[in-house]
């Protein structure tokens, strides 16, 4: 591991200048994703989260970029259970759902399902959940089984959530009728 890349990451704060910063350093040096994933992937590193936010970004400006990693992500997945973790890793499992360039293996889409429908079932916050959901919809239309499953987890208890995850699961639940 490159330890001036480590500082660099380890220095990142949540405004989205330094994270911007990050992101495009990698995007510009490839070769560095390896070392981004060695971090994110190590929940016990104290900055995993910092690095998982730079991922998040990758996976939205050009997600083919994450390729190499994509298991060691999945992998990781259920081990996350900090919130400046799980809100950006439910972000990167939805946009390498919806991505066109990014072909998931039926390893690395079940690893997202199970744990996404652990999320909605151990109630994360709202964002998290949201982005949980909608990669649970699309993963659905692959796997039937999936929107089922998403009916009976969004259906219960609506009336003690928050007025966005309400309307979270209710945008969703239309799209399943």
């Amino acid at each position: 591991m490159n330890t001036n890349f480590y500082n660099q990451i380890a220095q990142g704060t949540a405004h989205r200048k330094s994270r911007d910063e990050n992101t495009t350093f990698v995007l510009a040096y490839p070769e560095y994703i390896e070392d981004l994933a060695k971090i994110a992937c190590n929940p016990k590193d104290k900055n995993h989260y910092k690095a998982l936010w730079i991922i998040e970004l990758i996976s939205i400006k050009k997600p083919e970029v994450i390729l190499p990693i994509i298991n060691a992500f999945c992998d990781a997945l259920p081990k996350y259970k900090i919130e400046k973790a799980i809100r950006p890793s439910a972000k990167i499992c939805f946009q390498l759902v919806k991505s066109k360039n990014v072909n998931l293996t039926e390893n690395q889409e079940e690893k997202i399902t199970e744990t996404c429908l652990d999320w909605l079932i151990n109630d994360v916050k709202v964002a998290p959940a949201a982005f949980a959901m909608r990669a649970l919809f699309l993963l659905g239309k692959k796997y039937n089984w999936i929107h089922d499953e998403l009916k009976l987890i969004l259906s219960k208890d609506l009336d003690h959530a928050s007025p966005g995850y309400r309307f979270a699961v209710k945008d969703i639940l239309k799209q399943l009728r």
